[in-house]
């Protein structure tokens, strides 16, 4: 930051990268509608988007979603009958070997409020990932 205004630079390389964060670092504090409170709106704006190119995050799988739920809630699979099935059927869900159905995710989604683009997933479970040699 400058006497003449902000100062901000597109963020290419890992160094740009590490300058903003630093920066960013610095800037934490700033109040709303300062100067310094602007550029942190703007260096953040900017980190976001270097790190959503360089280092994307993929959805996590719907068994990883649940389990998520599950401990941020303190349930267990028990928890899980009414929205999954008998016991069985929430172990075979819960370790990938069958996927959930139309009607699980719904009441999923109702029961522990998890999008249903997460619950959906990619519909591979493990044996479909397994090669017959």
């Amino acid at each position: 930051m400058t006497k003449k205004g902000i100062q901000v630079h597109p963020i290419r390389t890992e160094q740009d990268y590490d300058r903003a964060l630093e920066r960013i670092d610095a800037l934490m504090s700033a109040k709303l509608d300062t100067p310094e409170g602007d550029e942190l709106d703007i260096l953040a704006t900017l980190v976001s988007a270097y790190e959503e190119k360089h280092f994307p995050m993929d959805a996590p799988d719907p068994v990883s979603a649940i389990q998520f739920r599950m401990e941020q809630q303190g349930l267990t699979r028990k928890d899980l009958e009414p929205m999954i099935g008998s016991r069985a059927r929430v172990s075979e869900v819960m370790t990938g070997k069958r996927p959930l159905t139309l009607a699980m995710v719904r009441r999923v989604k109702a029961g522990l409020g998890i999008s249903a683009d997460l619950l959906v997933g990619t519909g591979k479970t493990v044996a479909a990932g397994r090669r017959r040699g």
